[in-house]
């Protein structure tokens, strides 16, 4: 791809499209919009401010590190908790990084479908858009069903703070309990996020103060009792305990899982770019400085709870340990839940907004015809408020469909916050390894262009995507000798890439021409 002239405020010429210097207004972004080829459609109604709210939100860090702790004490406790949510946020700075480059140059709706198109060389392109299409919707909609599903799992682990007279949980947490719960969780947040789109932003700005307020009182509250005492620097900083079955080394990178799964959402953000005023400043930007809070929050949050952890092996058989450490830190049931309520909210916003950025992957996808019955996805609901509700239905019903997993397999969450992870971790390396291929050169042309830096943050992030496919499809313990502790996130991948392979020998290899170039 050759490069081009700069011309102000947009150039358009072959497959590059480029905004020069600063912020735009809505209207130069719709300008832009067009010259990629699309009809503004959405209502551009988020700051900068509220894009990285937002992007805060769908990384819920203090919620997502909660309902997955499981992982990394199993993997190797206090390690892999505190160093792998250190690594795994390096990495994905470099990831955000990377994506950012590129959105400042394509900054649609598509996202990282999109930008694989524009990137590839035309022989391919049709062929690596519809396969990274793919993978970003059924990342985006299984993500959102691992976090309406964790959200289920937590509130029963909350619930359960509370115990009968005889020791036992209040909340017996049968499968039909588990999905009722799950139904009405994911119901609501589809509700929210259909009826009340012109309020979202509130919601977003709301979760910012709610989330810090509540990570201080449960800091401060935990290490300030402490009922069973605090552990020692040298054991938050230093324990390494394996409990999986698998060697130290590997047992370290499935644990691995735990921020991984919490810093999955950083490119679902460019979903939203057709809502927001500036998209090709304001999302890239967004994008990074989310990252830079979140690893501190996540510190914030974890390392008070290792201070005060207890013993390891009476957590790992939970599947929530969260509330278990909360309690034994207040030594009190109702102070315990009490703490727990700032998750809970946090757990439910999260929901509405991964539910929000899924409805619109899907919509774009769809307006693409690249979905099945893409004439009824694509569709705007304007007496919404501008909301693609169809896409939202399709999107929460393929959850609910997914979610009856739980009823034959107890590990229904490992495979959907895998393969969610999964899914969404290698749509975001295509399109940074088609841009390598092609020598980095349109993203020269951009506003949040890196440099030499780009180079490094490309590698380390197709480098993160080569070993995350295979890592978390992996059990969380070994040996596997009951079937419903299996991690099926490899079937529900596989599931989903025969649907996606069977529709494009169908109906994508001669109808389908990608979007507009």
């Amino acid at each position: 791809m050759a490069d081009l002239e700069r011309k102000k405020p947009v150039t358009t010429t072959g497959d590059a499209v480029r905004v020069e210097g600063g912020d735009v207004d809505s209207g130069s972004a719709d300008q832009l919009l067009a010259s990629l080829g699309y009809t503004p459609e959405l209502a551009r109604t988020r700051s900068t401010l509220q894009v990285a709210f937002m992007s805060f939100v769908l990384a819920s860090i203090p919620y997502g590190l909660a309902t997955t702790l499981a992982y990394p004490l199993v993997g190797g406790g206090p390690v892999t908790i505190i160093w792998g949510w250190v690594a795994v946020s390096l990495i994905i700075l470099c990831v955000a990084s990377s994506l950012g480059e590129i959105t400042s140059v394509y900054p649609t709706a598509g996202g990282v479908y999109y930008q694989t198109f524009m990137l590839a060389p035309p022989k391919w392109r049709r062929v690596a858009s519809w396969t990274c299409g793919w993978l970003y919707v059924v990342g985006n909609v299984t993500i959102t069903l691992a976090v309406n599903f964790g959200s289920t799992l937590f509130l029963v682990g909350c619930i359960n703070v509370f115990q009968t007279a005889d020791g036992q949980d209040v909340l017996a947490g049968e499968p039909y309990q588990v999905f009722l719960i799950f139904l009405g969780m994911t119901l609501f947040c589809n509700a929210v996020s259909s009826l009340c789109n012109r309020w979202l932003p509130i919601i977003d700005t709301f979760a910012i103060f709610w989330t810090f307020a509540g990570v201080i009182a449960i800091v401060v509250c935990v290490l300030a009792i402490a009922k069973e005492g605090c552990r020692d620097a040298a054991y938050v900083f230093g324990h390494f305990e394996v409990n999986s079955g698998w060697t130290p080394g590997w047992s370290f990178f499935v644990g691995l899982l735990h921020a991984a799964y919490a810093t999955s959402s950083t490119g679902m953000i460019i979903s939203m770019c057709e809502e927001v005023r500036a998209p090709a400043t304001q999302v890239p930007k967004a994008m990074v400085l989310t990252i830079c809070i979140n690893t501190v929050a996540g510190l914030l949050f974890m390392i008070p709870l290792v201070f005060v952890l207890p013993d390891i092996q009476g957590l790992i058989v939970l599947a929530q340990p969260v509330p278990a450490i909360v309690k034994s830190a207040v030594g009190n049931s109702g102070g315990a839940f009490g703490l727990l309520i700032p998750l809970l909210v946090l757990a439910i916003i999260c929901g509405i907004g991964c539910t929000t950025a899924a409805s619109r992957c899907v919509y774009a996808f769809a307006r693409d015809g690249a979905i099945p019955g893409s004439h009824w996805w694509k569709q705007i609901n304007h007496k919404l408020d501008d909301v693609p509700l169809n896409a939202m239905m399709l999107s929460m019903v393929v959850q609910i469909v997914l979610g009856a997993i739980y009823f034959g397999s107890s590990a229904a969450f490992n495979a959907f916050s895998g393969v969610g992870v999964i899914a969404l971790t290698a749509s975001y390396a295509t399109p940074i390894i088609v841009s390598m291929m092609e020598g980095r050169k349109t993203v020269r042309t951009g506003s949040f262009y890196l440099g030499s830096l780009g180079w490094f943050c490309n590698i380390v992030a197709t480098c993160w995507s080569l070993l995350a496919i295979p890592l978390f499809c992996m059990p969380t313990t070994v040996p596997v000798t009951d079937p419903t502790t299996m991690n099926y996130a490899s079937v529900v991948f596989v599931g989903f890439t025969t649907i996606s392979a069977g529709w494009y020998l169908a109906w994508g290899r001669k109808h389908y021409t990608g979007p507009p170039a």
